[in-house]
């Protein structure tokens, strides 16, 4: 899924399909929000990178290959502070790191199921905040490339945390601009002098809203590999997840690769 945020923070979705080229069920889904639709797995799975057909995925959509020699899966995408391309030494592709590692980035904190320390590239703001669920987040540090931002977060963690819980995530939250505000001047506190020159001056809080019309009491995940078919009325969409009226919630980032049928 795609996700576009509008002028008052309100999140809008669309489906697309391979690579983003062509759009499914009318690319909206906002639309389908209150409506009964069914989500059909086409018993075919492929490698976000090759293309070839695979039986398994490793990370978001690789084969085991590709998730083993792709940059899309170096592991300086998940610990930050691992990057040495500032340095001249590639972990994986010297030149897609370059790109997209040796560019600002963004040190923040975002509430997603509590209040979390995070780090993205600048030009992923705010669609970084969106694919978590967080319903705000302020920047607390700029950073001039990847590993610098990584290793403030690591030392933030030991005063935040950097996980979200999916199911706390799900349930209604409004933003609180003054709790995030309170926790960056933490934040602050915790780098200390050494990391002042990085730190942001503006006070300003995204606050962003999902197009769910009701949040469930339970939520229960469901993978197409088990239930290749589920179908019910749409209650809305958080982060990455569909969730169905009835708690059920399909986690649309873990089925990159799949091929699905969408009707509504």
């Amino acid at each position: 899924m795609k996700a576009a945020v509008g002028v008052q923070g309100d999140v809008s979705y669309e489906f697309a399909g391979a690579d983003g080229l062509e759009p499914i069920a009318g690319a909206g889904v906002n639309g389908l929000v209150g409506r009964d639709v069914t989500v059909t797995f086409c018993d075919e799975i492929r490698c976000v990178v090759s293309g070839d057909r695979i039986s398994k995925t490793f990370g978001e959509g690789m084969s085991y290959q590709a998730f083993m020699e792709s940059p899309l899966a170096t592991p300086s995408i998940l610990r930050p502070e691992l990057s040495r391309i500032h340095e001249g030494i590639a972990l994986r592709d010297e030149a897609w790191e370059r790109e997209h590692h040796l560019q600002p980035h963004l040190v923040y904190l975002s509430w997603t199921s509590h209040v979390k320390v995070g780090v993205t590239r600048a030009t992923q703001v705010p669609t970084r905040w969106v694919d978590q669920g967080a319903t705000g987040a302020m920047v607390v540090a700029h950073a001039p490339y990847r590993q610098l931002a990584g290793e403030m977060e690591v030392a933030l963690k030991a005063t935040f945390s950097d996980k979200t819980s999916w199911r706390a995530m799900l349930r209604e939250h409004v933003c609180d601009p003054a709790e995030l505000e309170e926790a960056r001047e933490e934040a602050f506190e915790a780098l200390g002098v050494g990391y002042e020159s990085f730190f942001d001056d503006e006070e300003h809080v995204t606050c962003l809203t999902y197009p769910v019309a009701a949040y469930p009491v339970k939520v229960t995940s469901v993978k197409l590999d088990r239930t290749p078919k589920i179908s019910g009325r749409l209650a809305g969409v958080k982060g990455q997840y569909l969730i169905w009226e009835d708690g059920r919630v399909m986690n649309v980032r873990s089925h990159a690769g799949y091929r699905v049928r969408i009707e509504a």
